[in-house]
């Protein structure tokens, strides 16, 4: 069985003849920079240079060689950086800054940063609607954007591997909030929701007519596409589920809705932390497949979710605890993490491995192994 069967099986609720395994897949399923880097020297693979998927995060475009030795199954189709845009960094004293195509600034310490964190919000400042009205979105059709997505499609075909599809930025929430900054932005959840209303409507469209293009050009040989929303934190949600059901979720179904009229695709939709609250939202929202499943969150009991949401849902992470034993445990534990969790997601399929969300900067390269090697061990069909 080849990956795009064994990937077409799981995402139909199907058990293949081993559970679908994924390292550099998607954006939010990929490893840092610094871990990858170790990971190479201690696999004792060939130095080369390492790529960047993700600016902010400092997330690794895992390399086909070591996607081979790691039987991943998935290859991430990238849109293209906008005419005119590149990332130019500036000096900020302890900082290495940039502002992306948004307008957002980012910076990360120079002395042991890990990462870029946010610092500029543009709109942060505006008080009226006027000046939310006026602000300039990027253009989410242009030309370089879609360049080279045939071509890359083609290749992960040709591989007989799944293919997923990145979008144009991050989820409609996200943006808004990164926009706003979170303080205006919690505010206006509250005070101001004729203006999220407005802003998110905007998203939408933004959205839609990246997908509409990039659906058009290779819609034909795509398998998954993502989106995103991050709405909970380690322990509840970041705001009500009636605030989600009134401002958000009917502009995710608008927006799940579009991508599913434009070709036979499913819809990854990655949203960190206690989300069980709204986990049927998302359903009803027309989400196919939850990422990152993050177990060591409130309420994220993996073998209550299978119970309750299995039929439904593909549980597309859980593999391992990220945020805890991955990091910080020893390589007997990630390997009885990954059994333990595998036994609560792989059966009747519905389930695609990874660890939850991206392996961080601190996780040693034998950890990633034994990850791996549990994964290989139990994550054949029947599972276990």
């Amino acid at each position: 069985m080849n990956s795009h069967e064994r990937v077409r099986l799981a995402l139909n609720h199907q058990e293949a003849d081993r559970i679908p395994f994924d390292l550099g897949g998607t954006g939010l399923t990929t490893i840092h920079i610094d871990a990858y880097e170790k990971l190479r020297g201690y696999l004792r693979m060939p130095r080369m240079q390492t790529r960047i998927m993700a600016m902010a995060e400092q997330l690794a475009e895992v390399d086909e060689d070591l996607s081979g030795r790691l039987q991943t199954d998935f290859r991430l189709v990238m849109p293209g950086t906008p005419s005119g845009f590149q990332y130019t960094f500036r000096d900020g004293g302890a900082y290495e800054a940039y502002t992306d195509e948004w307008g957002i600034g980012w910076r990360k310490p120079k002395d042991g940063g890990f990462y870029y964190d946010m610092y500029r919000h543009p709109l942060a400042g505006a008080d009226s609607m006027h000046e939310i009205r006026g602000y300039a979105f990027p253009e989410p059709e242009d030309v370089q954007r879609f360049a080279t997505l045939r071509e890359q499609a083609e290749a992960a075909v040709a591989q007989e591997k799944a293919v997923v599809l990145a979008g144009p930025c991050a989820g409609i929430a996200e943006v808004y909030s990164w926009l706003r900054g979170y303080e205006a932005y919690y505010l206006d959840l509250a005070l101001n929701q004729d203006t999220v209303a407005y802003m998110l409507d905007r998203l939408v469209e933004f959205k839609c007519a990246f997908w509409g293009r990039a659906l058009q050009e290779i819609g034909d040989l795509v398998d998954v596409v993502i989106e995103a929303d991050d709405l909970a934190g380690q322990h509840s949600l970041l705001l009500s589920p009636e605030t989600y059901r009134c401002l958000i979720k009917p502009r995710h179904a608008r927006l799940f809705s579009f991508i599913k009229s434009q070709a036979p695709v499913k819809v990854f939709f990655h949203s960190c932390g206690a989300v069980r609250p709204i986990l049927g939202d998302f359903l009803d929202a027309g989400i196919d497949i939850l990422n990152p499943v993050q177990v060591s969150a409130a309420g994220m009991n993996l073998r209550e979710l299978k119970a309750e949401f299995g039929r439904d849902v593909v549980f597309w992470g859980g593999g391992v605890d990220t945020q805890g034993v991955l990091g910080r445990g020893t390589p007997q534990e990630v390997r009885e993490d990954v059994k333990r969790n595998i036994e609560a997601l792989a059966p009747g399929g519905g389930f695609v491995f990874a660890a939850i969300h991206d392996i961080q900067a601190n996780v040693p390269p034998r950890n990633v192994m034994a990850m791996w090697e549990a994964w290989n061990k139990y994550g054949t069909y029947p599972a276990g």
